[in-house]
């Protein structure tokens, strides 16, 4: 029998990342290989976007002190009257957004224009920081309001640092 679509999708999703090893609970089932989403509570099918998503929540969480409760992955937000899905999004402990974490594919070059994606999102949430992450290579900015600018920095804070 030859593999399906979803089949090579899965074998190319599980790739060694530029993270460290996270808490990723993988399963097959008669729909594919599927991965936990531990912050949506269901199975997932496992894609390469899914795969980084997955392992940088958990790096979140476990090395960097972000409660999952601050945590929401693929939150619904309205963009210039069209729908659209921020990846992940960090609040603060008041409830108000505070990052916007956007994931590509391992395979996929992170670029101006995933900025620019993630930077329109910014405009409906109001976030201070943004992250983009292809699982390999990780890039945060801190946005500055108040100047109508933004610093790139050197590490992901630590959620009592934001």
């Amino acid at each position: 029998m030859a593999p399906t679509e979803t089949d090579k999708d899965s074998r190319h999703a599980i790739c060694p990342l530029n993270l460290p090893p996270g808490d990723v609970r993988l399963r097959r089932s008669a729909r594919g290989d599927e991965v936990y989403d531990p912050l949506r509570r269901k199975w997932l099918l496992l894609t390469p976007e899914e795969w980084v998503r997955q392992h940088f929540t958990s790096f979140l969480r476990t090395h960097l002190g972000y409660p999952a409760s601050l945590m929401g992955n693929e939150i619904a937000i309205k963009l210039n009257g069209t729908s659209k899905r921020c990846d992940s999004v960090v609040h603060d402990r008041a409830g108000k957004p505070l990052m916007i974490v956007e994931y590509k594919a391992p395979s996929v070059t992170i670029t101006q224009e995933v900025f620019d994606q993630i930077a329109r999102y910014s405009l409906v949430l109001n976030v201070r920081y943004l992250v983009v992450s292809n699982g390999l290579h990780h890039y945060c900015c801190r946005l500055e309001p108040e100047c109508d600018k933004y610093t790139f920095l050197r590490e992901i804070p630590h959620y009592d640092q934001l």
